[in-house]
């Protein structure tokens, strides 16, 4: 289960576009981020995919993603043109195709590599998607397979993109906007597939044409209700209507590593007192517990900020939690070449000692042992070294490349050592795990990535 939002320029505090979003996966599904250069290919060359090889292009632009380690595709990344783009499982009536296609993270990173604009970006993957089809399995240890939804922006505009199957519709961003694990669109669209709603009116879902609604005519009740979705994209709405004319990087982040639902203004309680609470709902910020409704967790984290002038800089975590985690400064011009900043050994489905993302994980899984007591014991470290990388990015966004190539560098190190400093200050205070319903998933989930 995920969660992408979006602000655009007349919304946020200093005119800039914002995209951020969570990618929540298995617990031991490692989130890496990865940095491809621009490339020109041969004419006859062809691409592999997840699951399935097609033509590749003449030539493709340089990405920057945040992807599960074992596929292709990606969940959420950027381009060298200002393209930045967050996919969103979504659950549909219409039927899986089994013959092998292109899954919606293939779709994410092909139009990263082949679009120079928003809108663009919606072409290429509205396109493939007629011609191969969206179809795979998505999951980690076990078969999942879904449709897709994308928020794809640009330093002008945003597109919503949701998909059933091969049909598809695609609204214009105005202000902002949220999307979650459902369909969002309803009866007005600005592009949509031929097929659309003459489908939806063949099979009994839409009385008619005129009264066509697309995501009461196609969504998956079941599934969509149990995800969650209509929760936390509430959350993520309302708080971003809450800051309309302030939206920022810092509160961008911050709603990411957000816990509150409506179980919360409902009944007074306080998901910072166990964020894993309960057997069935999800937050912006997942933390996974006793399955299979609470089998996701958020892996990793990312915020683009896009100023009319540039240079965009692109926020990750590299790391589960971002309640927990700090967020490291990218830029295009100082990957050139260089790549991400060492994060260690490239991580998988098992722990990775040195690996940037297993080692936060091991921090992570102590700290759930206790959240209320052992999250603030790295609250005030953690702000006084985010407040350090921050001063740090805004200095080097107005500087040269070599600037950003230190400031990256720089912000790196700095959160390598703050999470071996909290490594040990919450390892020597957390409690033995216990014997409750969510410490025995947990415990499945170490004994499967050999954490044990």
């Amino acid at each position: 289960m995920c969660d992408t939002f979006v602000a655009l320029a007349d919304v946020t505090a200093d005119g800039s576009v914002l995209l951020a979003k969570n990618s929540d996966r298995e617990p031991n599904e490692a989130h890496e981020v990865v940095f491809a250069p621009a490339a020109a290919h041969a004419p006859d060359a062809e691409l592999r995919c997840t699951s399935i090889s097609i033509p590749q292009v003449p030539r493709t632009h340089a990405v920057l993603l945040g992807k599960p380690y074992w596929i292709w595709g990606a969940e959420m990344g950027a381009n060298e043109h200002g393209v930045v783009i967050g996919n969103e499982a979504v659950f549909t009536r219409v039927p899986h195709e089994r013959e092998p296609g292109l899954i919606g993270m293939d779709l994410l990173r092909l139009a990263l590599e082949r679009a120079a604009s928003a809108e663009e970006a919606v072409t290429v993957m509205t396109e493939l998607l007629g011609r191969y089809g969206q179809a795979g399995n998505c999951g980690h240890t076990h078969e999942f397979r879904y449709h897709n939804g994308f928020l794809v922006a640009d330093r002008s505009e945003a597109w919503i993109l949701e998909t059933a199957g091969r049909e598809w519709a695609a609204r214009r961003v105005v202000g902002a906007d949220s999307i979650s694990n459902a369909i969002t669109t309803r009866g007005a669209f600005d592009r949509s597939s031929p097929g659309l709603v003459d489908h939806a009116v063949a099979e009994g879902w839409s009385a008619s044409a005129s009264a066509f609604d697309f995501a009461a005519a196609y969504s998956d009740r079941l599934y969509t209700r149990f995800s969650d979705a209509a929760a936390r994209q509430c959350r993520t709405s309302d708080a971003l209507a809450a800051t309309r004319g302030r939206v920022d990087v810092a509160g961008a982040w911050a709603l990411l590593g957000d816990h509150g639902d409506r179980a919360e203004r409902r009944t007074g309680w306080s998901p910072a007192k166990h964020p894993m609470a309960g057997l069935t709902g999800a937050t912006v910020c997942m933390h996974a517990g006793l399955g299979p409704v609470r089998g996701s967790q958020t892996t990793g984290s990312w915020v683009s900020h896009l100023p009319p002038g540039g240079p965009d800089t692109h926020w990750v975590s590299g790391t589960s939690a971002p309640c927990l985690s700090l967020r490291r400064p990218l830029w295009f011009d100082a990957l050139d070449a260089r790549g991400v900043p060492a994060t260690g050994p490239r991580p998988d489905g098992t722990a990775t000692p040195g690996s940037l993302w297993w080692d936060h994980e091991v921090l992570h899984r102590l700290v759930l042992r206790d959240y209320a007591a052992l999250r603030p014991l790295i609250a005030q470290d953690r702000a006084a070294v985010q407040a350090e990388i921050d001063g740090l990015a805004a200095v080097a966004a107005s500087g040269s490349v070599q600037d950003r190539v230190e400031a990256s560098r720089t912000a790196f190190a700095l959160a390598e050592a703050a999470l071996a400093r909290w490594t040990k200050a919450v390892g020597d205070a957390a409690p033995k795990p216990g014997w409750g319903a969510h410490a025995l998933a947990w415990r499945r989930f170490d004994r499967a990535a050999k954490l044990a």
